[in-house]
């Protein structure tokens, strides 16, 4: 059991090193091109105080078997979007940031899957709009990308600390009766949501 719990924590860092590593590239190639994206520090990811006093650290609170917490947000659209609008619905709730190396990895995979399972199950890709430059960045994104599923402006980023994210990205898949049945962090593939979404049938 030891040995399986190292051996998960040594793949956690390798993996996390590899992104910060593609990160680092990206930033490299932004200063000789387009300005950086100045992401506020210390202030989207923060420890927070509970009711007795207890500084918690990320991952404490969500966990698979709770109710997924509700929310609403405004669209690029401009419509406002409640989780709770989707009871009785399957939904990945996503959390990402257009200066996010991995995040930009996954959209064409969730395009990918929400053209052939958007019918059954729906994406709200929150967007973390306090650390971009501007909201014209997050478009640019969408348009990029081809995203077709709603993109969600946390311009305060209130849910994000609602939801406990600290590494981004990070997908909550809720089943139809608001329940957290898996948490993903880092990048997702077609194949998982696929089978992620089955599970929670």
């Amino acid at each position: 059991m030891r040995t399986t719990i190292i051996g998960v924590i040594l793949a956690v860092m390798i993996g996390w090193a590899f992104f910060e590593a593609f990160s680092s590239d990206e930033n490299d190639q932004q200063s000789q091109g387009e300005p950086k994206a100045e992401v506020p520090a210390g202030e989207e990811f923060q420890l927070v105080e509970s009711e007795e006093g207890e500084t918690q650290q990320p991952g404490d609170w969500l966990r698979t078997g709770e109710s997924a917490p509700d929310f609403t947000l405004e669209t690029l659209a401009g419509e406002q979007i409640s989780l709770s609008d989707l009871q009785g619905q399957k939904v990945i709730v996503n959390f990402w940031a257009s200066w996010c190396p991995p995040c930009r990895a996954e959209m064409p995979e969730m395009q990918d899957f929400y053209m052939e399972h958007g019918d059954s199950v729906e994406i709200l890709a929150v967007n973390l709009t306090q650390t971009e430059p501007g909201v014209e960045q997050v478009e640019d994104f969408r348009d990029d990308f081809g995203v077709s599923f709603p993109i969600l402006l946390d311009q305060d980023i209130k849910v994000a600390n609602l939801y406990d994210i600290q590494p981004i990205p990070t997908s909550y898949f809720v089943d139809s009766e608001g329940i957290i049945q898996h948490i993903s962090i880092g990048p997702m593939t077609y194949d998982m949501m696929v089978n992620e979404t089955k599970k929670m049938d």
